[in-house]
């Protein structure tokens, strides 16, 4: 019952918008410092996962962190200026790039939770 409290935390934490919230802090005041919050936050959260539970938080908690970041996404299409700043992506490619991109620190996070949690 622990294990389904904790899975369900873990998933509820992903609910965050990652990806909008440092894309929003780029664009709104030139700063990567969203990047490092969103990089930081879900590798803690991939390491929380796979070293309490396993890895269905971690691949429910990315998918919804994913559609609510497109769903601010959508919000931000009127602003003339959204659409330039990822040049050459597209706002919605943008958010897929930073999305898969971003699963890069969350597998080392996991992998060092599983070499942690076996003792070595």
């Amino acid at each position: 019952m622990q294990k389904l409290w904790i899975s369900i935390s873990i998933i509820l934490f992903y609910c965050v918008p990652f990806a909008y919230v440092g894309v929003q802090q780029d664009f709104t005041n030139g700063s990567l410092f969203g990047y490092l919050v969103m990089v930081a936050t879900t590798s803690a959260l991939a390491f929380a996962s796979k070293y309490f539970s396993n890895y269905i938080p971690f691949i429910i908690g990315n998918i919804l962190s994913m559609a609510v970041s497109y769903y601010f996404f959508t919000g931000m299409e009127s602003n003339g200026r959204w659409e330039s700043f990822f040049k050459p992506f597209t706002p919605n490619q943008f958010l897929i790039f930073v999305a898969v991109l971003n699963l890069i620190p969350q597998f080392i996070a996991m992998r060092y939770a599983s070499k942690y949690k076996n003792g070595g």
